[in-house]
């Protein structure tokens, strides 16, 4: 996939010619709409995301179960898992529960509840794990 091979014409030697890496997200894009709410009450842990793409509740339903992630700047850094490296990137994980109304909206789980600061901002839902 990232490379190929040509004739040249004097020599008739294949040659490697490398083409650039193929570019793509392996997330759907989202927007945190809110929290799951009735008229006076809200529950904060349930969070309504607004899923790029999906206009109806069919379309919602392919979202069900995939993870997703709300990713935040810190005010410290701290190391990363695994890694030496220290970031201030951090990110709080979440699972999709359900679809939610009739415009394409989902419903997510978080680890920890979504603060309301991240209203309106990117939402994360991960591509896996595959239903297909």
């Amino acid at each position: 996939q990232g490379t190929s091979c040509e004739m040249s014409g004097e020599e008739g030697k294949k040659v490697r010619s490398s083409e650039p890496k193929r570019k793509g997200r392996l997330y759907a894009k989202a927007i945190f709409t809110g929290y799951r709410r009735a008229l006076r009450n809200q529950r904060e842990h349930t969070a309504l995301l607004k899923v790029e793409g999906s206009f109806n509740p069919d379309d919602a339903v392919f979202y069900q179960g995939k993870k997703c992630c709300y990713m935040y700047k810190a005010k410290n850094k701290t190391k990363c898992p695994g890694r030496d490296k220290w970031t201030r990137v951090r990110c709080i994980w979440g699972k999709v529960t359900r679809t939610h109304g009739n415009s394409g909206s989902v419903r997510a789980k978080f680890s920890s509840n979504l603060p309301a600061k991240a209203m309106g901002r990117r939402i994360r839902i991960m591509l896996y794990p595959s239903n297909i």
